[in-house]
């Protein structure tokens, strides 16, 4: 099981000292946070994309080729990549650019964004909001499996003869999450190409989240690519962490109460109440993380976001060395103890590179095979 951080990249006033960081350290720290996440054994960093304020992060491949260069050993991913704005020749062209850079380190995230205005922004109808991802993400799908494709759709201009440069590293695309938070379009989607579906349920009850990784699993096993509990599942969550548990509720309070996303609303013990938010300390959210399981079945992927509401990034930092050393150890073993054999790990590239040459020399077995009976029946009509 793979467990990392994602980050919203947003650009906040620290409520406790009315300090807001400048676009510059904001966007350094978050390189900052991806090297110590590595540093601490976590396995994953994914960054959003966002084109308005006050968030910084509209270019995720620039900022993650930035982070291959400075790491070793952690996956770059996506927590949004916007498949409904975004060109899918680019998205295609960006990211196999980016698994060379990192010797295929990749990964993303296809989502709709939670903006509405970034569609008339990139001269698209927010009303088209699940076509665009539906057709976008055909051709994306296409571009990184065929050398040539000849294409044509309802929201963009049609393709003739066209090979998107460069070719994904080792033939094999990087994965792909289908990450939703309200749509079983969306979940259908991931179900039909076998991908990845991510449910950041950090604003909702599990309820909600349930009944859409249920969906996902049903529709992936119907697709026949593999049981239910084989379908390949990531979860998004939210921790904030000190010894004492009182302490971190006292400290993390004010940040929660102006967060930008959820502040000015339900109280932060109700909001704990209902949703994957644990303030705690460690053994509180290995308790409450454990929960996941029985909540949603086995799965693969499990992010924490740490970074956001104007919190220093020096008690980021902190938050880090107490889930890399304290937390994700544990976690590890409890899941990997529990979880049944057939269920597969989380998806990597050695992985899929793998399962891609097992593939092709099941294929050239079965033609050898073919060839063989045709060959013994030739000799056989011949000697009669």
């Amino acid at each position: 099981m793979q467990f990392g951080i994602f980050t919203v990249g947003d650009v906040t006033t620290d409520p406790t000292t009315g300090r807001t960081p400048s676009e510059t350290e904001r966007i350094k720290s978050m390189v900052t946070i991806a090297r110590k996440a590595e540093d601490v054994g976590l396995d994953v960093f994914a960054t959003g994309e966002h084109h308005n304020p006050p968030f910084v992060p509209s270019s995720p491949t620039t900022m993650l080729g930035f982070i291959a260069a400075r790491t070793e050993r952690i996956i770059l991913s996506t927590s949004t990549t916007l498949i409904t704005t975004n060109d899918p020749v680019k998205i295609a062209e960006d990211f196999a650019m980016l698994q060379h850079l990192a010797d295929g380190r990749v990964d993303l995230m296809m989502g709709r964004g939670n903006t509405g205005p970034v569609y008339p922004w990139f001269g698209q109808d927010i009303r088209q909001g699940i076509p665009l991802a539906l057709e976008n993400y055909n051709l994306l799908h296409r571009l990184w499996r065929e050398h040539v494709v000849d294409w044509e759709g309802k929201f963009r201009s049609p393709l003739q003869s066209f090979t998107s440069t460069p070719r994904p590293l080792d033939g094999v695309p990087p994965f792909v999450w289908h990450g939703s938070i309200r749509s079983p379009e969306i979940a259908e989607q991931a179900a039909y190409y076998g991908d990845g579906f991510f449910a950041n349920h950090i604003f909702w009850p599990k309820e909600h989240f349930m009944r859409l990784i249920g969906l996902y699993r049903r529709r992936f096993e119907h697709y026949g690519h593999g049981t239910a509990d084989q379908a390949i599942v990531g979860l998004g969550g939210q921790v904030f962490m000190r010894r004492n548990s009182q302490d971190a509720v006292a400290e993390f309070r004010p940040y929660f109460d102006n967060a930008p996303v959820y502040g000015h609303g339900p109280s932060l013990e109700e909001f704990t109440e209902q949703t994957p938010l644990t303030v705690g300390s460690p053994q509180e959210v290995i308790d409450k993380t454990l929960t996941f399981r029985e909540h949603f079945g086995d799965y693969q992927r499990q992010l924490f976001l740490m970074d956001h509401a104007g919190l220093p990034l020096k008690t980021v930092l902190e938050q880090l060395d107490l889930l890399g050393e304290e937390v994700v150890p544990v976690l590890r073993k409890e899941f990997e103890a529990l979880r049944p054999k057939h269920v597969p790990d989380a998806p990597t590239h050695a992985g899929l590179l793998e399962a891609a040459k097992a593939t092709a020399t099941k294929a050239t077995s079965a033609t050898e095979a073919i060839r063989d009976k045709a060959d013994n029946n030739d000799r056989t009509e011949v000697t009669s």
